[in-house]
């Protein structure tokens, strides 16, 4: 059997290193300058004025949301084709998650279900686009249902650093931005990390607060919140890893490219598709295929390694399903969700292992 192909990949050099023994050496842990700095480079990368580091992306999204003022008991549009961490931060705040389908094309929020949605609801208050796999969803169409219905539009980011549409990066697009850094992310820290991206300096000070025991720049206790920051060594790290993540993101495109072009002749494969104006950093490259469990069942025996992001709709999770009144109308992600096929995708990855890849493929589909 031939070696496995690795799944996903991390980058660690000497500089990352010498950056953490600079911060073990420092002995500041916590709330010192590199969240500074880092926070400071994160928000010239994005394009914004602020951001805040936080201790994950699923804080980056809750944080994001409750700054911007929605409320218990309000709707807040999701996409039905996302990880659970989108939707999880609407139930823990006690608003009321609205499940929309996917663009057929991009996977991202159908900006036409959600328009109708929206025009159905009783007490819409904010949109959580996401752009799913490293493609931006259609953030123009979304932002005009966000700003005719007065809705916050908070960009789930958290697989796409470095994204564009329209030439704007990613994290920039709506009234805020939430970004993870967990490990297998297209830049990470080393651990758990996130960030919050935005313009608006009111939302920027709420989510500083809020990420800080709900603590004011005088000490006093003025909201009520958690510990939600994002420590020193996670923010050094981080710091160098920005460094290269346009990099790392130009050979992932190259290498869904070659997987684009290899499998264009297997007419049982569908792969990934890309709007125009905008730049994905696949963070995963995402197939579709009629008998999805037999080829992974295939590519398993060829030696390699492949995912499904996501098997089950976000609604259908149980700790979501019992919140929920009804089932969502969402077909084309129930349809979806027995189809996708994620293949190796990183930034080391060679075009040898891609053709390999694509060769046990062709191979399942030739028997």
């Amino acid at each position: 059997m031939d070696e496995p192909v690795e799944f996903t990949d991390i980058y660690v050099d000497e500089a990352m290193v010498d950056r953490a023994t600079e911060v073990l050496r420092s002995g500041r842990y916590v709330k010192g300058p590199m969240v500074e700095r880092f926070e400071a480079a994160f928000a010239e990368f994005c394009g914004t004025d602020h951001a805040v580091g936080v201790a994950s992306g699923t804080d980056a999204i809750y944080l994001a949301l409750r700054a911007a003022g929605v409320d218990p008991g309000e709707d807040v549009f999701v996409p039905a084709h996302t990880f659970f961490a989108t939707v999880s931060p609407v139930l823990e705040l006690g608003a009321n998650p609205v499940f929309v389908d996917h663009d057929p094309d991009t996977y991202t929020m159908d900006p036409r279900d959600l328009a109708e949605k929206v025009a159905a609801a009783d007490d819409p208050a904010a949109v959580v686009p996401v752009h799913i796999y490293g493609h931006p969803a259609d953030m123009d169409a979304i932002g005009d249902v966000a700003e005719a219905h007065d809705m916050a539009m908070i960009e789930d980011a958290c697989q796409a650093h470095g994204a564009t549409d329209g030439g704007d990066r990613a994290g920039s697009l709506g009234d805020a931005g939430a970004f993870s850094f967990y490990p297998s992310k297209n830049m990470t820290v080393a651990g758990d990390g996130g960030i919050l991206t935005t313009d608006d300096p009111d939302l920027a000070r709420e989510a500083r607060m809020l990420r800080n025991h709900g603590r004011d720049d005088d000490g006093e206790h003025v909201r009520l919140g958690l510990n939600h920051r994002l420590g020193e060594l996670h923010a050094a790290l981080g710091l160098e890893q920005l460094q290269h993540v346009d990099d790392w993101n130009e050979k992932r495109r190259a290498a869904a490219q070659r997987y684009t072009d290899r499998l264009e002749d297997v007419e049982a494969v569908t792969t990934p598709d890309t709007r125009d104006d905008t730049e994905h950093v696949y963070h995963l490259y995402v197939i579709q295929a009629p008998d999805r469990d037999d080829l992974q069942d295939s590519l398993n025996d060829a030696g390699v390694e492949t995912g499904i992001h996501y098997p089950v709709p976000t609604h259908e999770h149980p700790a979501v399903a019992e919140r929920l009144d009804g089932s969502p109308q969402v077909p084309r992600t129930e349809r979806l969700t027995e189809r996708i096929l994620s293949v190796p995708m990183h930034p080391r990855i060679t075009d040898t292992e891609i053709d390999r890849v694509c060769a046990a493929i062709e191979r399942h589909y030739d028997r």
